[in-house]
């Protein structure tokens, strides 16, 4: 029998939300340049890591749990650290990859609540699995912040948010959960 329940993935889930939240404080009021801005070719632009965020969320869900097909093959190369940063090619608008996050997160709710409701075969492994896959999608959505952050701190002088969840801690200088 696992410690793990499902009342903990719903905790999760609102700690995923926090960490998208925060993820997307950062940039609320970068322009569409600051967003691209790759400091050069072998670079990442911080619009790259807000759709990367998302692609690593979708690819371990669907092959953890649901099998889902993507949301946007185009995206997927792009968004895949596996593809190197000169061979990605422009990144969409910065509106389309906020919505390519939130369809995201809207599936990975769905399924999660699934899981969490029992409403999948092998429930208790599944709830087991999502509790391991959660915590790994919040912590790198952390990751990639701290670059963010980093980068965002040389465009704009206003103060930087911090996530607003009483869940995380600061580890070697990244957020990560304690959920």
């Amino acid at each position: 029998m696992t410690t793990d329940s499902p009342d903990t993935l719903r905790s999760l889930l609102a700690e995923y939300d926090l960490a998208r939240a925060y993820s997307e404080a950062l940039v609320a009021h970068l322009d569409p340049d600051q967003v691209a801005w790759r400091p050069n070719e072998n670079s990442s632009a911080i619009g790259w890591h807000l759709g990367h965020q998302a692609a690593v969320n979708h690819f371990i869900v669907r092959n953890l749990t649901a099998a889902e097909p993507s949301f946007n093959t185009a995206y997927d190369a792009v968004f895949d650290s596996a593809t190197l940063e000169p061979a990605r090619g422009s990144l969409p608008p910065v509106d389309e990859i906020l919505a390519y996050r939130s369809a995201i997160a809207s599936s990975t709710a769905t399924i999660i609540g699934r899981i969490a409701n029992g409403d999948v075969g092998a429930p208790e492994q599944l709830t087991v699995i999502a509790h391991g896959l959660l915590r790994a999608v919040i912590n790198h959505e952390y990751q990639h912040d701290a670059w963010v952050l980093e980068v965002r701190d040389t465009m704009v002088e206003t103060p930087a948010p911090v996530p607003e969840s009483a869940q995380v801690i600061a580890v070697e200088g990244y957020w990560m959960t304690t959920a």
